[in-house]
């Protein structure tokens, strides 16, 4: 039997492509299974072959559904794994939605590059098709969250809740005795739509996220913040362009815009919902209300506040029609998806806002437009950027550094080693002095590509 290691494959020095490649108890497990995204050398990871044989691989642990932790598993399971998917229950139902939608638009995007000739490759291809994503859905198998479950002879494996969105978990595997957590991405405390992150007691080796780790989140409210936006813009006669995670941030606008209705806060513009995705999700939330803290009749309300977009010719109607309105659309960075076309008809007038509602990785056209971007590039295009652009910040389903500091303090000890993940260089090192300085355990920076002993 091999002897216990750890070897991070991706979400180590980013904030993307999460891969944590676990040998224990003679098992060979990967714990997240994410693609690359932002910055075009990240993205060229996703194409390269995988470092170790899919078809040697038992199984995966999903921490949660995002494409960053799951979006590389069709092209895991086309090139040869055939093992379970490990996961609470909205994770499947979540990944039921986000992988064969990935694989979809990366058809879809090949195509619309063949067809109008501004790729450099002849023809384009998809990293994967929606028939490779729909294949490995097959693999999924949903665990109850808050015990542990045999999942090898010696070898047990607990999911504990982390907030961030519907079904995202911490994962804790041990074996013998010694105990691995990866922290998963861990979400905010009082959050009005998610639970608390769940604290764990032990580890020996602690994978941590920092995507917020040099950062404090704002104390303003995100109805206020989000309240000023709409009607400053509505005041000039523009509309407000929402780019948001299908997933979780699309779920908590509609609740906010829903309070603000009801009381009278904002103009009555209409709210446009232009993601089936994001409209499946959100059913997907009324499905598991364990996973959430809305009741049903938030749950109804939330869902009635916009009108759901379903076929292309009515999104694209939407960018015809002057009057001012609310569209969210899929994705949060602006990476893909109809938001890119709403993006290319609303962004050179001046009169709109552009509203992100939290983190943009590094080389996404979000990160980009917050920055103050000039113009950004779609579809071979350069296109102006006229309108506001503003970031709603704390609406991010990330916690902050103070966040991250109040979940470490609930071990009931200091883990033998802290391993940072997940984050760019300067929140990954801001998040490892404070580790150090306040709670004085031993902490380190991941790097892409080393292998550790667990033993």
């Amino acid at each position: 039997m091999a002897a216990p290691s750890l070897t991070f494959l991706g979400g180590a020095g980013t904030v993307t492509g999460s891969k944590f490649l676990v040998e224990m108890a003679g098992r060979r497990l990967l714990v997240d299974c994410g693609l690359f995204q932002g910055f075009k050398p990240l993205r060229l990871r996703n194409w390269a072959p995988f470092p170790v044989d899919p078809a040697g691989i038992d199984a995966v642990i999903l921490t949660h559904a995002h494409l960053d932790h799951t979006g590389y598993l069709p092209l895991l399971a086309r090139n040869g794994f055939r093992g379970p998917v490990w996961c609470t229950a909205p994770t499947a139902d979540l990944c039921g939605l986000i992988l064969p939608d990935s694989g979809h638009l990366q058809e879809k995007d090949a195509e619309f590059a063949n067809r109008h000739g501004f790729s450099r490759h002849h023809p384009a291809l998809p990293l994967y098709t929606q028939d490779d994503a729909e294949r490995v859905l097959t693999q999924l198998r949903p665990l109850e969250a808050g015990r542990p479950h045999p999942i090898a002879p010696g070898l047990t494996l607990h999911l504990r809740l982390a907030g961030h969105i519907l079904g995202a978990a911490s994962v804790e595997l041990e074996h013998q005795g010694q105990r691995l957590v990866v922290s998963g991405d861990l979400g905010r405390y009082d959050s009005p739509t998610m639970p608390d992150p769940e604290p764990v007691p032990l580890a020996d080796h602690l994978l941590l996220e920092a995507t917020y780790g040099n950062r404090h989140h704002e104390a303003a409210l995100p109805e206020d913040a989000l309240a000023d936006v709409i009607t400053r813009t509505a005041a000039r006669g523009g509309s407000v362009l929402v780019p948001a995670f299908a997933v979780g941030r699309a779920q908590a606008l509609l609740h906010h815009l829903a309070r603000l209705k009801q009381a009278g806060r904002i103009p009555n513009l209409p709210v446009f919902l232009d993601s089936p995705m994001a409209q499946d999700a959100t059913d997907i939330l009324r499905r598991h209300p364990r996973f959430s803290r809305l009741t049903p009749l938030e749950c109804r309300q939330a869902g009635a506040v916009a009108h759901y977009v379903r076929d292309v010719a009515e999104s694209k109607a939407l960018n015809a029609n002057p009057f001012p309105k609310v569209i969210i659309s899929a994705s949060g960075m602006a990476t893909g998806g109809r938001v890119l076309h709403h993006l290319k008809a609303m962004a050179p007038d001046r009169r709109n806002t552009i509203l992100f509602s939290g983190f943009q990785a590094g080389g996404t056209r979000g990160a980009a437009m917050v920055a103050g971007a000039a113009t950004i590039k779609i579809h071979g295009a350069h296109i102006p950027i006229a309108a506001e652009v503003a970031n709603l910040a704390m609406l991010s389903a990330h916690a902050d550094q103070n966040e991250l500091l109040r979940w470490l303090r609930g071990f009931t000890r200091p883990p033998r080693q802290t391993h940072i993940v997940h984050a760019e260089p300067e929140a990954a090192d801001a998040l490892r002095l404070r580790i150090q300085e306040d709670l004085g355990w031993p902490v380190r920076i991941a790097e892409h590509g080393e292998t550790i002993p667990l033993s």
